[in-house]
């Protein structure tokens, strides 16, 4: 793969890039978080519910010898285990029981690779998630509910998580979604 441009957004003016830092809920756990993406450092540098100004951090990779784990390129349902590894998609005795098998059979090994890429469970995303382990969302439309489009940042983050959230609702409520094959049937296969 080679040299890769990564942006990293945030409130912060100075950044350091530090080797376990950050917070174990987020969705890789702890970590930098970077994007290829530009528009999506901006969003993640002024995301946050005030009028502050963010900042949006440039760096230079070199991923010759690194070992890569791309969660795009796996089954979503591989990318829920590991979101739910970190981060409480539900807090019902059901959800913590159903949680650990499912984490057992879909989860994936991470400690040996030096870069996880994949989808961010912001708002949406997460929503999404809980939505899903509730029994509300049919496997068959999972892959296209993370599809939505993240190329916009600042004025219309807040739009674009509206209008995903009510995208979602709407397949969700539509006649593709028989509400048959379901989170809770996985365990049944």
């Amino acid at each position: 793969m080679g040299k890769i441009i990564l942006y990293h957004g945030s409130p912060d003016k100075d950044i350091v890039p530090t080797f376990g830092f950050g917070d174990d809920k987020h969705d890789y756990g702890r970590g930098f978080y970077l994007t290829e993406n530009f528009g999506l450092a901006k969003e993640w540098a002024v995301c946050r519910p005030n009028d502050t100004n963010g900042w949006v951090h440039k760096y230079e990779l070199d991923t010759v010898g690194l070992k890569i784990l791309d969660f795009q390129k796996k089954d979503v349902l591989f990318w829920l285990a590991e979101l739910m590894k970190h981060r409480d998609a539900a807090g019902s005795k059901r959800y913590r029981m159903l949680a650990k098998k499912f984490i057992e059979k879909y989860g994936t090994d991470t400690s040996g690779y030096d870069i996880i890429k994949g989808w961010r469970a912001n708002a949406s995303y997460f929503y999404i998630a809980k939505e899903f382990v509730r029994d509300n969302i049919d496997l068959d439309i999972l892959d296209e509910l993370f599809s939505v489009n993240y190329d916009e940042f600042n004025e219309k983050y807040n739009q674009r998580d509206i209008t995903a959230r009510k995208n979602m609702r709407d397949l969700v409520n539509s006649d593709a979604n028989k509400v048959t094959n379901v989170f809770s049937t996985l365990f049944e296969r």
